[in-house]
């Protein structure tokens, strides 16, 4: 088969088309064949040579995938051949073949485009495990999602709607602050011309939000306390903005505030089985019905990866970018 490998990390062109073994699927694993993949800003930081593959995982890059099940390892019961699926990954994605934990895999949703399928593993289990399991949003309470034209942003504000929340979003252009309307984003904040922490308080009547969704660590890490509620909840999902910051624990203890702070990738099987298993029973329905469904900003060919990474590194994208095999 043929694999986007990364001989030497570096820049976008140090993604290479190349031919390589096919997987073999083990205990408990199905071998996918890919229809296509997605770029996650986890595959940049691997290229780049700062996020290795967790001890077993597959060395190329992808975090999700789409396709049809080709062959059943030992031990498998509940799938078949031929059955169409997206799933979870720690690696992999970004090839022809790919093998999979029975227990990271999803069917392809109803009313979703199997090649689009490839958007939502990653976002959604994001989604789900930080913004429910994890922070609890309820009915009623307010969501603020920072990067909310990305990937993760696009699901989150239109899970949480779906919930009957409240959400407010930043962007940095009207264009994408427009796009997370359609979406369902009650309040809009463009953070290069507004105080989000003034702009969440404003929109509350001064109480802030119930639970904010976080992909930039260090440098939201005090305003984004400063801008829960009482009883808030910060999920911290990314770095982008750095990995120390300082924190006023007394502004922490004032509002009974809780930090929480995730990642999918390494997480042992068990785990990411029991989020895939939540995501297939709470959020699967939903899609079925019409009320969520992936954003997509462009589908590239798979050997086009560094192209795809140059988009997403460039932040001008809505939504997910796909990579389809040939």
């Amino acid at each position: 088969m043929h694999a986007i490998t990364i001989p030497e990390p570096g820049g976008p062109e140090a993604l290479v088309w190349d031919e390589v073994p096919d997987p073999v699927p083990g205990e408990g694993e199905v071998l996918v064949e890919v229809v296509a993949s997605a770029v996650n800003r986890a595959d940049i930081l691997q290229r780049q040579g700062f996020y290795n593959p967790p001890p077993g995982a597959s060395p190329y890059p992808g975090l999700e995938c789409s396709g049809t099940i080709a062959a059943l390892g030992p031990g498998v019961s509940g799938w078949a051949v031929g059955d169409q699926v997206c799933a979870l990954l720690a690696g992999g994605g970004y090839a022809e073949k790919v093998a999979v934990p029975a227990g990271q895999l999803l069917p392809a949703p109803e009313g979703v485009d199997l090649t689009r399928a490839a958007a939502l593993p990653e976002v959604v289990c994001t989604v789900w495990s930080n913004v429910f399991m994890v922070a609890h949003l309820r009915p009623g309470e307010t969501l603020l999602v920072h990067g909310g034209s990305s990937g993760i942003g696009t699901m989150a504000i239109q899970l949480a709607k779906a919930v009957g929340a409240k959400v407010a979003v930043t962007a940095g252009t009207k264009e994408k602050l427009d796009r997370c309307a359609e979406l369902g984003a009650d309040v809009l904040i463009n953070y290069r011309e507004q105080d989000f922490v003034a702009e969440i308080k404003r929109a509350t009547d001064g109480a802030g939000a119930d639970v904010i969704l976080d992909n930039m660590g260090a440098k939201y890490l005090e305003r984004n306390v400063q801008a829960l509620a009482v009883n808030g909840r910060l999920a911290i999902i990314g770095m982008q903005g750095g990995v120390k910051g300082e924190l006023n624990i007394g502004t922490l203890l004032s509002k009974r505030a809780a930090i929480s702070a995730t990642s999918l990738r390494a997480r042992p099987l068990e785990e990411k089985a029991a989020i895939v298993a939540a995501v297939r029973e709470h959020v699967w329905p939903l899609f079925a019905a019409g009320h969520v469904g992936p954003v997509v900003d462009r589908e590239l060919p798979m050997p086009e990866a560094a192209e795809a990474h140059r988009l997403v590194e460039a932040s001008g994208h809505i939504g997910k970018v796909l990579l389809v095999a040939p």
